[in-house]
């Protein structure tokens, strides 16, 4: 049985069964379970509906450990708070922070101060077991809070994890528009340049042509003209 900081009674034995050599089952002598010690006063039985005794088996054998009514004294508190700072220590429970360990500590801590109290004036320790429970009330109360936020943080982690892929997958679909676009927008600025390149050479030719024709047409109306000068030119008969 794990060792508590709550001061409890000598274990007492309830029941014993055995098996007999052969393995045929057969149980041997049985007592009664005991609920709680004879001549019990009204205090132990306020502590023992505050701290419930511990039940446990060990070798085929039920025992029952009620918590102990004996006053504490100055050096046992002093004692508690040593061996509440040894375990601490020794179970390497954090100091700061969530942790499992130094809140069952310090909840044995808290236990063991309540039965001390109690011992000493009843009312005083039930006003502090009220208390006990109203801030274990509230711890379990923060505690699903908290653990409702975190399953709200992931699941918006895991929502904008999705939207980010999303946002990703478009992105990569406009880049690869924009790289069509000005693959097209490339193909098409060469294409203008072709044009004007033929259009220019056409020109150029047009123009070569026009000038050839002007030319021979001077050449021609050149002609034309010298020989009606020389017609003209010519003696009458």
């Amino acid at each position: 049985m794990q060792s508590s900081l709550i001061k409890y009674n000598t274990p007492i034995l309830v029941s014993t069964s055995s098996k007999d050599k052969k393995g045929k089952g057969k149980k041997g002598a049985t007592a009664k379970p005991v609920e709680k010690p004879p001549n019990t006063s009204q205090t132990e039985d306020i502590l023992n509906s505050i701290l419930p005794p511990r039940e446990w088996t060990e070798d085929d054998q039920l025992w029952v450990q009620y918590v102990s009514s004996t006053p504490a004294t100055r050096s046992d508190v002093i004692n508690l708070q040593e061996e509440l700072d040894k375990r601490l220590q020794q179970r390497q429970a954090r100091e700061t922070g969530i942790c499992p360990i130094r809140e069952e500590l310090y909840a044995q801590c808290f236990d063991e101060l309540i039965r001390q109290v109690t011992i000493i004036c009843a009312e005083r320790g039930l006003l502090l077991l009220r208390v006990r429970d109203e801030i274990r009330m509230t711890i379990a109360a923060y505690q699903s809070l908290y653990e409702s936020s975190i399953a709200f943080g992931m699941r918006k982690a895991l929502q904008a994890e999705q939207r980010r892929t999303v946002h990703d997958d478009r992105i990569k679909g406009l880049m690869q528009t924009n790289k069509d676009l000005q693959e097209e927008v490339e193909r098409l600025q060469q294409k203008i340049v072709q044009v004007e390149q033929s259009y220019e050479e056409k020109r150029q030719e047009e123009e070569s042509k026009h000038g050839e024709e002007v030319e021979f047409l001077k050449k021609t109306n050149k002609q034309l003209k010298d020989q009606l000068e020389s017609l003209l030119s010519a003696p009458k008969k």
